[in-house]
């Protein structure tokens, strides 16, 4: 059916805070969300879990993959740069592109760097997402490591192992270059999906948390059916 993709899927894990009959409580979803080259998009699948554990994602993954998703037209997955989360897409999909967030990576990056280079680290690495071309890119790169190799040798190190995967979306059209280095579009579900359970009455158990969250996707399903993302269009 719709788990027929040429484009690419994005997965994050939100965390809700819901009333229970013993206190609020916090339950983890793992959520995947998908766009077709015609620019439909749909939350196609989420799973409550006890964290983001390699284990739980490839939980997720492989439902994904028995109910139709096999890879074969998956052009790209983006994510936040999880460890369990990539081990896995090695497991499930280990042929397609992945695109780490360059909002968490930039969020990694700056909260190791000290006062006094704060903003010259900022303006250097934004520069390698702001590039024009993956070469270019490089080019930055190796400038930037250059610059701060001595000062910051281990974050430089994991600069370097992850830059592949926060350069893929080089791969694709000029114009979805920006959609595709964050996970911002399922970011911004997970901010209506906590508006609208907060309100909510005590759930009575974790089942009732899960019939909630599939009533809000589904609903989201339902708003997409005919507001298709236009930029995905012309990638087709």
């Amino acid at each position: 059916m719709w788990l027929y993709f040429r484009f690419g899927v994005s997965l994050d894990g939100v965390s809700l805070r819901v009333r229970r009959p013993g206190g609020r409580k916090r339950v983890q979803m793992l959520v995947a969300y998908g766009v077709k080259v015609d620019g439909t998009r749909h939350l196609l699948a989420f799973q409550r879990s006890k964290g983001e554990s390699q284990q739980a994602w490839e939980g997720l993954l492989q439902d994904l993959y028995r109910r139709g998703l096999a890879g074969q037209q998956l052009q790209l997955v983006i994510s936040d740069g999880c460890p369990g989360l990539a081990a896995a897409l090695q497991v499930v999909y280990p042929r397609v592109l992945h695109q780490r967030c360059w909002v968490h990576n930039m969020r990694n990056i700056l909260k190791k760097a000290r006062k006094r280079d704060y903003d010259e680290m900022k303006t250097g690495a934004q520069a390698l997402y702001l590039a024009k071309s993956m070469r270019e890119a490089r080019d930055v790169f190796r400038r930037f490591r250059k610059r701060w190799i001595e000062d910051y040798p281990t974050m430089m190190k994991q600069l370097e192992k992850d830059l592949p995967e926060l350069l893929s979306f080089f791969h694709f059209p000029r114009h979805l270059w920006r959609q595709l280095r964050t996970t911002n579009i399922i970011e911004r579900i997970f901010v209506e999906a906590r508006r609208r359970t907060r309100p909510m009455v005590c759930f009575v158990n974790v089942a009732s948390v899960d019939r909630i969250i599939y009533s809000i996707f589904h609903r989201f399903n339902l708003e997409w059916r005919n507001r298709t993302l236009r930029l995905f269009t012309h990638a087709a």
